[in-house]
């Protein structure tokens, strides 16, 4: 479990890095969610998964508010929700999430980044089925068994809960995001080093020293796109 941990760290450091881009693609995010239904988080469930994510990515509340505030309005721009799945090099597997209102721009650039960079296009469901949908919570500041304890007494189901990097790590299914948060919440949990719902390999793998490089661009190329959203994959760098 502690190689899933490695990997979604690995993917707060980058956007950490590049958080002019991440706020961009937030507000896209957080506009798409809060035209689903009404834009209160209150009522909108969609739109309040988006929000506790956004909270870990520090996303600035101007951001939030101006894209909630459009959703209001009588903008209709409609974005579609795609996924791409692919191979990279020596067989490794890429899941590509977007949201694109230009099909075909960002099909081009996906497919594009692939084939630039060692990697192949697959079709819907060769590579998806290797991995588990999942939510993870992360908190600082209690035992494993506190945490434990917390969600038992709230009859919340879970899938493992582990300490990794000074962290307290919970891995749910993903229709249990909510319930484990609010029930840490209530007892009195307020701060998540991450809360989202992700794409978790099955197995992972460590390429060969002459392909990780290789395989680095391709994620930097599918992550630089405008239209993608998450990218998920099953390859363990060495830290």
């Amino acid at each position: 479990m502690g190689r899933k941990w490695n990997n979604i760290k690995e993917k707060k450091a980058s956007k950490d890095a590049n958080t002019s881009r991440v706020y961009a693609k937030f507000g896209i995010e957080i506009y798409v969610a809060a035209k689903k239904g009404e834009p209160d988080p209150e009522s909108n469930q969609s739109l309040k998964f988006v929000l506790e994510r956004a909270k870990t990515y520090n996303v600035p509340k101007a951001i939030i508010d101006r894209a909630i505030e459009k959703a209001k309005g009588s903008s209709d721009e409609t974005y579609s929700e795609l996924r791409y799945e692919g191979f990279g090099p020596n067989g490794s597997m890429v899941i590509v999430d977007a949201l694109t209102n230009n099909v075909n721009r960002t099909a081009s650039a996906v497919r594009a980044a692939f084939s630039k960079n060692g990697g192949s296009m697959g079709v819907s469901g060769s590579v998806a089925y290797m991995f588990d949908e999942t939510a993870v919570i992360g908190l600082t500041g209690k035992s494993v068994d506190e945490v434990m304890e917390i969600l038992l007494e709230a009859d919340v189901d879970v899938r493992d809960i582990l300490e990794e990097d000074e962290a307290v790590i919970v891995y749910a299914a993903p229709d249990q995001f909510h319930a484990v948060q609010e029930a840490l919440k209530k007892a009195g949990i307020t701060e998540f080093t991450v809360a989202e719902v992700t794409m978790l390999a099955q197995n992972y793998v460590t390429l060969p020293e002459d392909s990780q490089g290789q395989f680095e661009k391709l994620i930097d190329a599918l992550e630089d796109l405008e239209d993608v959203q998450q990218v998920y994959h099953n390859v363990e760098f060495e830290e």
